[in-house]
């Protein structure tokens, strides 16, 4: 192995690797998998069959979602118990009984028979309504839902898995509210999450948009850091708000959409001629659309995506170090989750640029070594 950064466990870092391999694996025969039943779904007549139901339109498009959604579920079941309860108890990293794994998944598919139909609904209204500018309007309004959608996160979806309760630690919490402060922000709330009944990995995050903002912190990050590390992490978070990476995010993502649903429109109409001609036709074509949505999304902004995230990544690494300079308890956090999550710190570049959306743990280290305070 090559030279490593003195905090990290050399045979961790092996471990990593073949663990970051499996999940690979596991994602590109999950990619595999959920393709085949797309095409099928669709050149197998199933889809046009379910669109022409002899009901209102109304009730037919919630029939074909329901059955769409409760279909690829029951595909994707397999691969999703292997890879998220069978190989995560095998690395030692899941706390799921099959009861509570099972319990998760429910939750899963009852709110993706919430949230998929209002916002699959909404772009076949914006089809009809809007036939020949589709695409500039449907980029328009993901916008509006990109914001509603970040504004009720952490107080509307995230409750639904995990208990949120405010952290009692005085000292703890004093010292974080100094950082936002430093930063011009006013928190929202410090709340611990029962992350541990899902996992024993760590995590910490900013979410919510202004007056939903809370910083929240796994139980297990709480327990595994020593203060100036949690410190050090919210700090890195903070960044996130100071530069405005949500709001830019969302500006990138629209504009992103905008050039997806125009190319779409572009290619159904010349794959497709009956695409815009009806509710019925549109519906019966919706994995032809789902599809090329997904190939364009990721062949034409999935590394360019991980790129902006990781210089996103990287000024709040450099925020974090300015707001909070404790060398020390940033090199001690990173290498510290990376030792405890398995997370690769040295992978292949073509690994970086495919599927890294943060800077690898090991450029982290080294950035934060050369870091020089004023």
């Amino acid at each position: 192995m090559q030279n490593i950064h003195p905090l990290l466990d050399a045979e961790k870092q092996l471990q990593a690797q073949t663990y970051e391999k499996e999940k690979r694996i596991i994602g590109l025969l999950g990619s595999v998998i959920s393709l085949a039943f797309v095409l099928w779904f669709y050149f197998s007549g199933f889809s046009q069959q379910i669109a022409h139901l002899d009901y209102s339109f109304i009730w037919t498009f919630f029939i074909y979602v329901a059955v769409f959604l409760s279909l690829s579920t029951l595909i994707g079941l397999p691969l999703g118990y292997y890879s998220g309860y069978v190989h995560e108890h095998k690395w030692g990293f899941s706390n799921y009984t099959h009861k509570t794994w099972a319990l998760d998944q429910l939750k899963s598919f009852l709110l993706s028979l919430i949230l998929f139909p209002l916002l699959l609904g909404l772009l076949y209204w914006v089809f009809s309504a809007f036939p020949d500018i589709w695409w500039l309007v449907a980029g328009g309004t993901m916008a509006i839902v990109s914001v509603i959608f970040a504004t009720l996160f952490p107080v509307v979806i995230a409750p639904i898995f995990n208990k949120y309760d405010p952290i009692e630690d005085e000292s703890l919490v004093n010292q974080l509210t100094e950082i936002l402060e430093k930063a011009g922000l006013k928190p929202g709330g410090f709340f611990r999450q029962d992350m541990s009944k899902q996992t024993k990995k760590e995590n910490a995050f900013l979410g919510g948009l202004g007056k939903t903002r809370r910083v929240v912190m796994a139980d297990n990050l709480l327990e595994k850091m020593s203060q100036n590390e949690i410190a050090s992490v919210i700090a890195h978070e903070v960044g996130h708000y100071r530069y405005a990476h949500l709001p830019k995010n969302i500006v990138i993502g629209t504009a992103q959409q905008l050039v997806i649903f125009y190319l779409l429109d572009i290619v159904m109409k010349y794959f497709f001629s009956s695409f815009l001609t009806s509710n019925v036709t549109n519906l019966a074509l919706f994995p032809m659309i789902g599809l090329i949505m997904g190939v364009l999304s990721g062949f034409l902004f999935g590394p360019l995506n991980n790129w902006i995230s990781r210089s996103f990544e990287r000024q709040a690494d450099n925020c974090s170090l300015e707001l909070y300079p404790e060398k020390d308890a940033f090199l001690g956090a990173l290498a510290g989750l990376a030792n405890r999550n398995l997370s690769n710190a040295y992978p292949s570049w073509w690994v970086k640029w495919l599927y890294y959306s943060h800077p690898p743990i090991g450029e982290r280290l080294a950035f934060a070594e050369e870091y020089k305070y004023d």
